[in-house]
């Protein structure tokens, strides 16, 4: 009989030992060899889990067996479990072979072809995953009390670290291990983030550019060139404040675990904790749920902002004489005719100049501002006694509900109830009903953090001086930054211009200028609701034969 044998070891220690494999290849040749087999290929898998079928070399051998003609009658292996550790794939995977005619053969568990041989098959199969998952249940067990401890439980180190020996031997005379700050590698993170909150040279980058920067400045990720992906990686892992979950990811599910199941590794921090929260507010704002995209990319000033004053759609910038021309047209008369809409193409560079001259002398000026802030400033007072009544239900609220998860904890803990799926069920649900409160209480804590009572004559007059420069400057790429900030929608409908955008987002602006860099890109702050919602009012200026209209 023509045969094929497959070796297996799923532990990197067997690999770099060379133990195991040998001894499975040369027993089953001797049992090849000894029972007159003809041995027509070997298929050998270093490093790999039983406990599924994402295994290279064993879909290679699976997909041999299936070809016409079959080049071999049996998989010869040392033990079942070297095939595989889960009963119902086991089965799968040996009908699907018995199917093409080929058997599976173990020369330590050797079986029959009648039912008390499939019989004694699938008990071996079962107590080989039974063995698996109590094997994994104690070794998840050993590293999360590895991690309590502080200590490292993977293998490569976030880029930015570096994994170093700790001098404390642990389980099977191995070396404990902790993550140390790479300082070269270090430099590039901070460099990333800068790059990120501050732009580069008065130029606002995303994350594309950012790796684009980085590879053209020869600088990279560990011998490989950056990607948008790792620059995502790098700016939204909270490892660089110091902060490691481990235990947060089913493996086999491939699906995040609950919170509570989570452990916190203090590691030395990168990057300050004010830094990347700022981070974290400008990548939020930046989502296209936010910000929609097309206003991020396109080089257009007013694209993603501008709307159609006769038919409210969307405008977008259309070229003409081989793009010497360069306007923004309206997407309904673009997509479906000039009969559906009568707006008519506005000169980019002329309407984005207005717009901002507009902003810059009839807007964001001094006393516009005082009078926004104060109107601000009375929708706050007015808000106050129903925000302080919904906390209050909150915080009970999430009271009741810890309490609940508690009782749970301590139900398993006595043996009153059972650690089953509906127990976790249950206590999942517990837990997103505590983050759902806790976000709904960060929303309302947000609203007050906009103290414009702090904010003097001379900070708002500041602001706006920097701010006209700012929106003036078409070279710099501050307008549109500002833009993105501050306005929501722009609307043009012959000498009337409207423009939409929040109090409370200025306001922000004017805080945190004070503290940003002279030359920095503004910070963009998270809205809980779309501005349209939460400021529906309107007020009206007539200057010079136009109109300013702006909902703030």
């Amino acid at each position: 009989m023509d045969v094929v044998i497959y070796a297996r070891v799923s532990t990197g220690k067997q690999v770099e030992n060379d133990l195991s494999i040998p001894d499975q290849l040369r027993q089953m040749r001797d049992w090849c060899k000894a029972h007159g087999h003809r041995l027509v290929s070997e298929y050998v898998e270093a490093g790999a889990t039983a406990t599924d079928d994402r295994r290279p070399v064993f879909q290679q051998m699976i997909g041999d067996a299936s070809l016409s003609p079959l080049p071999f009658q049996a998989i010869v292996v040392h033990s079942l479990s070297r095939f595989f550790r889960d009963a119902l794939e086991f089965g799968l995977y040996e009908r699907k072979l018995k199917r093409c005619g080929v058997k599976v053969i173990s020369i330590t568990q050797q079986t029959g072809d009648d039912p008390s041989g499939e019989m004694a098959r699938k008990l071996f199969s079962l107590f080989d995953e039974y063995q698996s998952k109590e094997n994994a249940k104690h070794t998840l067990r050993a590293m999360k009390e590895n991690a309590r401890q502080g200590y490292w439980n993977g293998s490569r180190a976030p880029f930015g670290y570096r994994v170093i020996d700790v001098g404390v031997i642990g389980r099977r005379g191995k070396q404990k291990r902790r993550l140390e700050v790479d300082q070269v590698e270090a430099v590039t993170v901070r460099k990333i983030y800068d790059l990120y909150l501050n732009g580069l040279r008065g130029r606002s980058m995303g994350m594309k550019n950012i790796a684009s920067h980085l590879n053209e400045q020869g600088i990279t990720m560990r011998g490989r060139p950056w990607r948008i992906q790792k620059i995502d990686q790098v700016l939204s892992t909270r490892v660089y404040v110091g902060e490691f979950y481990f235990n947060r990811t089913e493996y086999r599910a491939r699906k995040q675990k609950a919170a509570s199941e989570w452990i916190k590794v203090d590691v030395p921090a990168i990057i300050d904790a004010p830094t990347f929260d700022r981070t974290a507010a400008r990548r939020y704002a930046r989502q296209p749920s936010q910000t929609p995209g097309q206003r991020l990319a396109s080089p257009a000033l007013l694209v993603g902002l501008m709307k159609c004053g006769h038919c409210g759609a969307g405008m977008t910038q259309a070229t003409g004489k081989s793009g010497r021309y360069r306007y923004y047209k309206c997407t309904t008369r673009l997509s479906k005719g000039a009969d559906r809409c009568a707006g008519r193409n506005l000169s980019r560079e002329a309407t984005e100049q207005a717009v901002l001259r507009t902003l810059a002398d009839k807007v964001f000026t001094p006393t516009r501002v005082e009078i926004m802030l104060r109107e601000l400033r009375k929708r706050q007072r007015a808000a106050r006694p129903a925000e302080d009544a919904r906390l209050q239900e909150l915080t009970r609220e999430l009271k009741e509900v810890e309490n609940g998860i508690a009782r749970l904890y301590e139900a398993v803990e006595k043996g009153l109830l059972p650690l089953d799926t509906t127990l976790q069920e249950r206590s999942q649900k517990l837990q997103a009903r505590r983050q759902d409160i806790l976000n709904a209480q960060a929303e309302l804590r947000d609203k007050r953090e906009v103290s414009v009572n702090r904010l003097t004559p001379a900070q708002i007059a500041k602001f706006t001086r920097a701010l006209r420069a700012r929106l003036l400057d078409t070279a710099s790429g501050f307008g549109k930054a500002y833009l993105n900030l501050l306005v929501d929608e722009v609307r043009l409908d012959g000498s009337e211009r409207r423009i939409k955008g929040s109090y409370r987002a200025l306001a922000r602006a004017i805080t945190l200028s004070k503290e940003a860099k002279p030359d920095a890109m503004p910070s963009f702050v998270p809205e809980w609701r779309p501005h349209g919602d939460s400021n529906p009012g309107y007020r009206r200026e007539r200057a010079q034969g136009s109109s300013t209209e702006s909902a703030h």
